[in-house]
């Protein structure tokens, strides 16, 4: 886990703790890096969640099937992403979506109860990383709410614009670069490739938008 101690000090998860003082949390919660390979599931659905996660490396995507086996992409995670926090906070609740790598990937796994259980040395870093755990269940929450705001959206053009405006925000340009090709942002608003591509054509031609590949700007 060394190599990636830096990285974890870069997280929301791990906000406030030294680096010299995340290895020693590590061993104190045991956590436990996780290896997956491309297209395995992570979580899967109807999944008990006992443990949650941050990404060390790869690209995941948590999805659900709709009445019809068609996919709909919830979130898109990366390197630093959590994965579970709002599932193992619910013990009992089984996994409504499923985590399925894009990727191999690397997972830093932690078992729920070690975080919350009291710290038997009563360290300052273990009460941050409670207290930066419940902030990252609320982020999630509200993350959630974005999402299903996107997804309601009437049109497909009212889609594309809460999706890149949302971007727009965490990047904080106008100009902005997004994570996933056309047929990924298709899944992503649960619209039709075609559609998209039609829709994106004549958002452009009416200068709502500029685009080159994945470099879009909000005009």
């Amino acid at each position: 886990m060394t190599e990636y101690i830096e990285d974890l000090a870069q997280t929301n998860l791990f906000s406030g703790i030294e680096p010299e003082d995340i290895s020693e949390l590590l061993v104190c919660i045991n956590a436990r890096r996780v290896d997956y390979v491309k297209d395995e599931f992570i979580i899967e659905e109807g999944d008990n969640v006992n443990d949650f996660g941050v990404i060390l490396s790869g690209h995941s995507r948590s999805i659900k099937l709709d009445m019809n086996g068609k996919v709909i992409i919830i979130t898109l995670l990366t390197k630093g992403s959590e994965i579970g926090v709002m599932l193992a906070a619910s013990p009992g609740h089984k996994s409504t979506v499923a985590v399925q790598a894009q990727d191999d990937v690397s997972v830093l796994l932690i078992p729920y109860n070690r975080v919350t259980a009291h710290c038997a040395k009563a360290c300052p870093r273990h009460e941050i990383l409670l207290r930066n755990y419940v902030c990252a269940v609320a982020q999630k929450g509200l993350e959630l709410h974005e999402r299903i705001d996107c997804l309601l959206k009437p049109t497909v053009r009212e889609k594309v614009l809460t999706y890149l405006r949302k971007v727009s925000r965490e990047q904080q340009s106008r100009t902005i670069s997004i994570p996933i090709n056309r047929n990924a942002m298709a899944e992503y608003l649960n619209v039709e490739r075609s559609a998209l591509s039609r829709e994106l054509s004549n958002m452009k031609k009416e200068r709502l938008i500029d685009y080159r590949r994945n470099c879009f700007t909000i005009i």
